[in-house]
């Protein structure tokens, strides 16, 4: 059997505004009714080929990962912690090292891919499986689609013979992102295939390349998965151990420069989903053209990819057009220059908007909270809590709160007393008090909560103690 490694870091930026760096578009349901990290991991389980699944991800997305696995009711053997960023060669190192059997066969997919033929992806890994048991480095091609400025290529070489299977080719050589000559030269020569980033190999084969052409970041993961400490159901990794140059991808780092690199091609209708016109390419569409997604209203428009989330949309006369409106952002762009979208990212990064990291609502452990209104010196919010959960006891010292419940039953620590409230009740906190919100009931809890004081940002919180081990590492977060 074959164990998978999800990795699960990126922040998918070129999907804003919906695709956020606390909320990227891996967690998202943007084809189908599960998110891109459930498809891919059930993609993997529904086939008796595979172990549980390993995830990699940032430690902000932690219980995000475990919500959703727990909501396709998926197991991971571990949900590994990175609390810095690196790319995927210090990602895979980590995985092969946490491996007990060196000839364990590890295949590396990214968690955010859409692929519509899970078929052909099943048929080309079992294919693969006695190439990368005889030491090769598998990567899958996808045969080009159009001439595509955005992926990267592979150009295959001599064809192997392994085990009778005529559909392996030694890898010439990866090419990086091409101007439009070359990929639409590419596009007619049948020996050049998208790099669909997902590989297949023996864990020692893997581990001898990256001892070999990178020693350093092999002793950086080492040292990282020594010094790693479990946290509840996660392995929070010493990512400082790492060297701070190991960011190299998987391709620049080994791929390129290793003599067992092949490849075999599959028609898996794959997509990275990393953009909204490559999005609009995989998506249903009606009649004219159109993917419409939410509460949208069109006349006269054709071609177009438009999503409401919050609120109703109304497109009249445009063509080839990219629509997508958040409760606290708009993205308008003609589909043929949404790539130009990092010009808008920087401009947000320059100007430290929180709209580039964070929606409106936030996810956390216990539920999620919604900012509904702001102003000087008070602050509006609609708060969730699941079933059985509680927020951290926690205090502040700038800001007092009233609480509102408006379904569902609070059970609320005010200093020294225990209270349940009530559908239309509501409680008040003085500034410094000792408080906390726990749901004893079946049913979601929703308040509304109410804000005053003199300083009303996230980090005037506390905590005294905290269900999900964060009181330690993460005090002021809420």
């Amino acid at each position: 059997m074959i164990t998978p490694i999800i990795l699960s870091g990126g922040g998918g930026t070129r999907l804003w505004p919906l695709s956020r760096t606390h909320f990227p578009k891996q967690y998202w349901a943007l084809v189908n009714e599960e998110t891109l990290l459930q498809e891919t991991a059930l993609r993997l389980a529904s086939t008796t080929q595979f172990h549980q699944p390993l995830v990699i991800c940032n430690q902000e997305h932690r219980f995000l990962v475990a919500e959703q696995l727990r909501e396709i009711n998926l197991i991971p053997s571990h949900i590994v912690l990175e609390t810095e960023s690196h790319n995927t060669a210090p990602a895979i190192a980590i995985a092969c090292l946490l491996q007990a059997d060196p000839d364990e066969l590890l295949l590396v997919l990214p968690a955010d891919h859409v692929i519509q033929n899970p078929e052909a992806f099943h048929a080309a890994v079992d294919s693969a499986r006695a190439v990368a048991k005889q030491g090769k480095i598998v990567t899958f091609g996808i045969q080009p689609q159009r001439a595509e400025t955005r992926y990267g290529y592979i150009e295959r070489g001599t064809p192997l013979n392994i085990h009778n299977n005529k559909r392996v080719f030694e890898v010439s050589r990866f090419i990086e992102k091409p101007d439009l000559d070359t990929a639409e030269m590419f596009l007619t020569d049948k020996n050049y295939y998208w790099n669909s980033g997902i590989f297949l190999f023996k864990t020692s084969t893997m581990l001898a390349e990256l001892e070999r052409l990178h020693p350093a970041i092999l002793a950086g993961c080492k040292t990282a998965i020594a010094n790693a400490k479990q946290d509840l159901d996660f392995l929070r990794l010493d990512s400082k151990a790492i060297v701070s140059d190991a960011s190299l991808s998987i391709d620049y780092a080994v791929m390129e420069h290793t003599p067992h690199a092949v490849v075999i091609p599959v028609d898996m209708e794959w997509s990275d989903v990393g953009s909204w016109d490559a999005l609009w390419a995989i998506s249903d569409k009606d009649a004219e053209g159109n993917a419409v997604i939410g509460d949208v209203i069109t006349h006269d428009v054709q071609n177009s990819y438009i999503r409401a989330d919050n609120q109703l949309v109304s497109v009249v006369g445009l063509d080839n057009v990219v629509v997508v409106a958040t409760d606290d952002a708009i993205l308008v762009a003609s589909k043929d220059r949404v790539y130009q979208i990092k010009a808008v990212i920087e401009q947000l990064k320059l100007n430290n908007r929180k709209e580039l990291n964070m929606h409106s609502r936030v996810y956390r452990p216990w539920g999620y909270y919604q900012h509904i209104d702001c102003g000087e010196r008070f602050q509006v919010k609609r708060i969730m809590v699941k079933p059985d959960e509680k927020t951290s006891t926690q205090i502040h010292y700038h800001r007092s709160e009233h609480w509102v419940v408006v379904e569902g039953i609070a059970k609320v620590t005010r200093g020294n007393e225990t209270l349940l409230i009530h559908e239309n009740e509501s409680v008040y906190l003085p500034m410094g008090m000792k408080h906390r919100i726990e749901n004893p009931g079946k049913i979601p809890l929703h308040l509304i909560e109410v804000q005053s004081g003199s300083y009303l940002g996230e980090d005037d919180i506390v905590r005294i103690e905290d269900a999900y081990g964060r009181a330690k590492l993460e005090p002021n977060a809420v």
